[in-house]
């Protein structure tokens, strides 16, 4: 089996240690033993509190655990739970919303979905609650997975579950062959394109032709140049916030390493989801490949010795000389997110913030997240990490964890952060840069017509 971008954003934190882990969910909704589902289950007057999510291993199993631990010390308010498949759940989800029949328990991806809650007024502002009563649990949580469940200074959600930044891979042998270091900035990546193609081998891998994945390198760019106010601004639908001159530089750098032939020949007709831009790493045939933390699992299943070998390296983006962006910043899926409607009896909200405060990031949930390979959205996360033998896994996990704990921003794909009419001109803008169809000005002003959509 192959862990997709689109498996992993939908059924987030599966498969980081096993490619054999991406999760294959139900036909559609069903029930947690011993809930109520369908009808009853969709948060009306006088149900009870309700929550819904997602099928799938193992995050199915870690969701189903922690209700019945909920449920089992309150007999009296039980969690009513549903449980969809992917699609079927973004389907279902925002029609019940809408209709205020949406459930007590709002599980999502933050970003772009969380702020169209807000501005409809279908969630509930968990912001003096988080710093009143919830202080510990706050505290406890990654401060950088707050940036996707904050709207307008407020927070709207609770960040949960897992982290998974977007990392720069490298294959040790090839630098070995160039008689070079990794490199330690913007600059540096530029100077080692050329010494890379004079001995046969490219640069970057790329699949191009998801086009999402061409996004990863402008999210680091425009954090790196101008920092993370670039896309904040953008995010927050200020005019012509695609027209900062920061933005504008990180397009002109990005077209400046296509035009030095920084990437496989072919890039735009290679696809992610099928993993060949994976093999191309770890078969030597490129050099570095920016992708997420999630293709680890599949490198070490597929790639030989390329991981248990010691030869694959990873590390954050290099800063650019002279940019704005802090050093430690990451890009990628900073958590998963619950919110509370709005619309819910004040009995039903009460039952939802104390489970989210006792059940979603208690320590059976983090050693469960742990055991799954994954590193979940809080400090404590780092106490479990001994458990794990595998000398490659630790220091990986380690590494996943010090990326995600440290970065002063953590900022949410940008496709998860924008509305879904932002999103698609995006992707598509994104593949004709990419190209060399379109100019950084032209780019900018096809995204700045969308702002706001």
């Amino acid at each position: 089996m192959t862990t997709s971008r689109r498996t992993f954003l939908g059924f987030v934190g599966g498969g980081a240690l096993a490619a054999g882990l991406a999760a294959c969910g139900s036909s559609g909704p069903s029930s947690t033993p011993g809930s109520t589902t369908g009808a009853s289950g969709a948060g009306g007057a006088g149900s009870g509190a309700t929550y819904w999510f997602l099928t799938g291993q193992p995050q199915q199993g870690i969701r189903e655990a922690q209700v019945k631990r909920f449920n089992d010390a309150n007999p009296d308010t039980k969690l009513k739970t549903t449980e969809f498949q992917n699609d079927a759940f973004k389907a279902k989800i925002k029609t019940a919303i809408g209709a205020g029949q949406g459930p007590t328990l709002i599980w999502g991806w933050g970003g772009g979905g969380l702020k169209a809650y807000v501005e409809a007024g279908q969630v509930e502002d968990l912001t003096d609650w988080l710093n009143k009563d919830q202080a510990d649990l706050k505290n406890s949580i990654f401060p950088s997975a707050f940036t996707a469940a904050t709207v307008n200074g407020k927070i709207y959600a609770v960040p949960g579950e897992t982290v998974t930044p977007i990392v720069l891979f490298y294959d040790k042998r090839a630098f070995e062959k160039i008689g070079a270091e990794p490199p330690k900035s913007w600059q540096d990546i530029m100077s080692l394109v050329p010494k890379f193609n004079e001995k046969g081998i490219a640069p970057f891998s790329l699949g191009g032709q998801s086009r999402w994945t061409n996004m990863m390198w402008l999210e680091f760019l425009f954090d790196r140049i101008g920092g993370a106010e670039v896309f904040q601004n953008i995010f927050d639908g200020k005019k012509d916030g695609w027209s900062d001159p920061s933005a504008l530089k990180a397009l002109e750098e990005m077209q400046n390493l296509i035009k030095a032939n920084g990437f496989i020949k072919g890039f735009s007709s290679i696809t992610a989801d099928s993993n060949a831009d994976q093999a191309l790493l770890y078969t030597g045939k490129a050099a570095m490949m920016l992708h997420g933390a999630w293709t680890y699992g599949n490198m070490k299943a597929s790639g030989g010795d390329f991981v248990t070998g010691g030869h694959m390296g990873y590390m954050n983006f290099p800063p650019y000389d002279g940019g704005k962006g802090d050093p430690s910043d990451t890009v990628g899926n900073p958590g998963q997110y619950m919110s509370i409607s709005s619309k819910a009896t004040d009995g039903e909200k009460e039952t939802a913030k104390k489970f989210i405060a006792n059940n979603t990031l208690d320590d059976a949930t983090v050693e469960a997240w742990v055991k799954s390979g994954n590193i979940p959205v809080v400090k404590s996360a780092k106490d479990k990490l001994s458990s794990i033998t595998d000398k490659n896994d630790s220091a990986w996990l380690n590494f996943v964890y010090d990326t995600a704990a440290n970065a002063k921003n953590f900022a949410q794909s940008w496709d998860q952060a924008l509305s879904p009419t932002q999103a698609e001109t995006l992707l598509d803008n994104i593949a004709k840069l990419f190209q060399l169809s379109i100019s950084p000005q032209q780019f900018a002003t096809n995204m700045n017509a969308v702002i706001g959509q």
